[in-house]
């Protein structure tokens, strides 16, 4: 690795207020897993993410990866560390991600279950790109087809020789999102936002039938994804699996432009940002609908549906995030301005609806 592009691998930062590891109790479990380990345990906290925490954990040259749930977080299925673990296991060979070290269900170390992995050193696209980082708009362009065919290419997944067959539940895909996703707004809903109801409703009676079942991933952006140092158009791994699922692939797209802020966005819209999908060359997301539907061979006549579903689900996992701090879960002041923009998401929601033809 050159010394210009170590100056952009991602680095962690100290960690956030309430979101400490018991370091005693930690290095006794990592003197028991690597007994030959020398030196003094050191913990530092990575500041990407709302949901599962992610800690660099070192001891003499040594480090991982260490992967928990939030602290406060009440909803078991949501934070499956078992489940991540799994399936990062099970696509070694057949996708790019991280090696698996160990995974802990012992609630006396940290209390939850948690998990250790490889750590991949290399630039993580996050809200802004590194500023040693310097893109043509040739480069913009290069950089997101890479990102976009890993998207691409993980919905092709051969999910039987990945032994993943047993990971999601049937038909009904669309079905058990629109009706999931409701409940779960309905449930963490707060007397500060809207209650969606109009927005669930239109979903609800437009729902269309599972195009497919394939892997996806379910939060899949730039800043989930690992860039190569040396070759920062070169995409050598994809993390955060939590929400992983065997799906249809069009509403794992509607997630993922529910990140996607162009350069033209409304303010507000841009306020959402958070990765650098608005530098020049990068899509639109028309475009980026149009060229995956056209490098998988499908015919949509609107994406209107999978968009509205995106945003909604985005709003509901602010709410849920935002129901933590609301209630004294968490104290990560990141939070409290959540009810204005789940507002907004949902008048986003009620334009588009307006302009649509569904």
């Amino acid at each position: 690795m050159s010394q210009g592009s170590t100056t952009m691998v991602d680095q962690p930062k100290d960690i956030r207020p309430g979101e400490e590891l018991d370091k005693q109790v930690l290095n006794t479990y990592l003197q028991n897993l690597f007994p030959e380990l020398q030196g003094e345990l050191a913990i530092r906290q990575f500041p990407g993410g709302a949901s599962n925490l992610t800690y660099l954990v070192s001891m003499g040259d040594q480090e991982w990866i260490l992967r928990r749930p939030p602290f406060g977080a009440k909803i078991a299925s949501a934070h499956d560390m078992s489940r991540e673990f799994r399936v990062m296991s099970a696509l070694q060979g057949h996708y790019p991600v991280p090696a698996m070290i160990a995974f802990c269900e012992d609630q006396d170390v940290l209390g939850c279950d948690f998990y250790l992995m490889e750590r991949l050193e290399g630039i993580i696209p996050r809200t802004d790109l590194p500023k040693d980082l310097k893109l043509s708009e040739q480069d913009g362009l290069q950089l997101c087809m890479n990102v976009l065919q890993k998207f691409s290419e993980l919905h092709n997944v051969d999910i039987e020789k990945a032994g993943l067959t047993s990971l999601g539940k049937g038909t009904g895909y669309v079905r058990r999102q629109i009706e999931g996703w409701s409940g779960r707004f309905r449930k963490a809903k707060t007397d500060n936002v809207p209650d969606f109801e109009t927005v669930m409703d239109w979903l609800d009676d437009r729902q269309p039938e599972d195009i497919g079942s394939c892997l996806i991933h379910n939060d899949f952006r730039f800043d989930n994804v690992v860039l190569n140092p040396d070759n920062p158009m070169e995409v050598i791994g994809v993390l955060d699996w939590e929400m992983c699922t065997l799906g249809d692939p069009l509403m794992d797209l509607g997630n993922s432009l529910a990140y996607w802020i162009e350069a033209g966005d409304e303010p507000q819209m841009q306020m959402f940002r958070r990765q650098p999908t608005d530098i020049p060359g990068m899509l639109t997301r028309k475009e980026v609908v149009d060229w995956y539907c056209e490098q998988n061979g499908i015919e949509l006549t609107s994406f209107d549906f999978y968009e509205v579903y995106g945003l909604f689900r985005l709003a509901v996992i602010m709410q849920q995030i935002y129901y933590r701090f609301h209630h004294g879960q968490t104290k990560d002041q990141r939070f409290a301005m959540f009810p204005m923009a789940i507002t907004y998401l949902e008048q986003r929601c009620l334009r588009l609806m307006g302009e649509s033809g569904l």
